[in-house]
């Protein structure tokens, strides 16, 4: 019985195992995008400050130059909103983790305290065979 109880403890470990294993693949993909979103806030950043001034230009590319700045300046926001909604999906992402890996973490404790207990039985059974044995031989030397 005990031995059937360690082998679904072993399996309820692996696959925890496994659950942990997915989530910080997710977490580093996450990581990855967020990576993106920020290097990309940069390069828009960049493009909107180094446009250049538009009050010394013809009115009409002045008019142009601004009209672009408030595009790339719209879509660096948008893509900052886009970061903040992204980055609080890993902070959720981060906690399932935590939760999981805390989980994993449990079920091992359980598993080895099993173990331990199932070995310490068949260290008491073996004991108790072998003086069970001696005790026979002892006997038997005795008639």
């Amino acid at each position: 019985m005990s031995q059937q109880k360690i082998r679904n403890l072993t399996t309820l470990v692996a696959l925890r195992n496994t659950e942990v294993e997915r989530l910080q693949t997710e977490m580093a993909e996450k990581a990855s995008v967020r990576e993106r979103y920020q290097k990309n806030l940069e390069r828009l950043t960049s493009l909107y400050t180094n446009s250049g001034a538009s009050g010394n230009l013809h009115p009409a590319l002045a008019g142009n130059c601004g009209d672009y700045k408030q595009a790339v300046m719209a879509m660096a926001d948008s893509h900052r909103l886009d970061l903040h909604m992204h980055e609080a999906d890993m902070a959720v992402s981060q906690q399932a983790l935590n939760k999981a890996w805390a989980k994993r973490e449990v079920m091992d404790m359980v598993l080895t305290k099993e173990q331990k207990v199932y070995n310490q039985q068949k260290n008491v059974k073996e004991r108790k065979q072998h003086d069970d044995l001696a005790t026979q031989l002892w006997l038997r030397g005795q008639k």
